[in-house]
């Protein structure tokens, strides 16, 4: 069961298509919900950790991700809090009193 569970995140494949020899996908699902939820997971964590660590087998890896988002298209023009609102066309009697000319 424990390979069902460390499977899945590692190929990143939907839990239905988990291959049959690990048994329902369901169950495998399942039991990493429960022990999740239960602690079970850090308690074989911080088992493994301590007597690897004494022992000096355990090699520390950093992994850092350095992927990309790009913004939703429609972010790009969005108005900023405080920003000035848009000006608006002034009115035929502003422009005819202004005095421009071909305006009427």
């Amino acid at each position: 069961m424990i390979n069902a569970i460390l499977w899945q995140p590692k190929t990143g494949v939907p839990w239905r298509d988990l291959p049959e020899r690990y048994g329902p996908w369901k169950t495998a699902h399942e039991r990493l919900r429960k022990w999740t939820a239960d602690g079970t997971w850090e308690h074989m964590f911080q088992h493994v950790v301590i007597k690897d660590d004494a022992v000096g087998a355990i090699e520390w890896t950093i992994s850092v991700d350095s992927s990309s988002v790009r913004a939703h298209q429609h972010a790009a023009g969005a108005r900023k809090k405080g920003a000035a609102a848009p000006r608006s066309r002034p009115s035929r009697s502003t422009v005819r009193r202004l005095g421009v000319p071909g305006a009427g």
